[in-house]
């Protein structure tokens, strides 16, 4: 099956995204060839034609940043990556839009209380952008932390969702 390749104009930039059916691949804000350089390798040798809309997942990305906060969590994701970051990855998907939680609570919630650093790692690491929350995850004391394409955005997330 063929890759579905498309950018989605928002608030904090072009998001631009690439999906299998319904599962978004990878999603960032920066430039389509990283974009493309994320998939897995399995995925980036499969053909990939661009689109205007991916059917679904564009429509809850529109409804997400009209105001339906919780339109992200119907958005099926497949990334590749080590064992602790999937399950990073997964409780990142099961924090509610509005909340926050610390690193720390991120290392514990994906199995390993002493992992803090890794947990930074898998956000640093997460190549679905804003579907997979990363930006939901803040520093212990809740100042915002790092977020890789700028705090500007991070801060603009937290805010459309409420938590700041």
């Amino acid at each position: 099956m063929t890759l579905l390749l498309s950018t989605f104009h928002t608030p904090i930039g072009t998001l631009n995204l690439i999906a299998d059916e319904h599962v978004v691949l990878a999603a960032n804000l920066s430039s389509v060839k990283a974009l493309k350089e994320s998939l897995s390798q399995e995925d980036s040798v499969r053909e990939i034609t661009s689109v205007k809309k991916i059917p679904v997942i564009t429509d809850l990305l529109t409804d997400y940043f009209d105001g339906d906060i919780a339109a992200l969590s119907a958005i099926h994701v497949r990334q590749t990556g080590g064992h602790f970051s999937q399950e990073a990855w997964k409780a990142m998907k099961k924090i509610r839009p509005g909340k926050v939680i610390s690193y720390a609570e991120l290392a514990v919630r994906a199995g390993s209380s002493a992992a803090i650093r890794a947990a930074g790692s898998a956000c640093a690491k997460n190549a679905i952008v804003l579907v997979v929350p990363c930006h939901r995850i803040v520093k212990t004391g809740g100042s915002l932390g790092n977020y890789a394409y700028g705090l500007d955005k991070k801060e603009w997330l937290l805010r459309h969702e409420g938590a700041l």
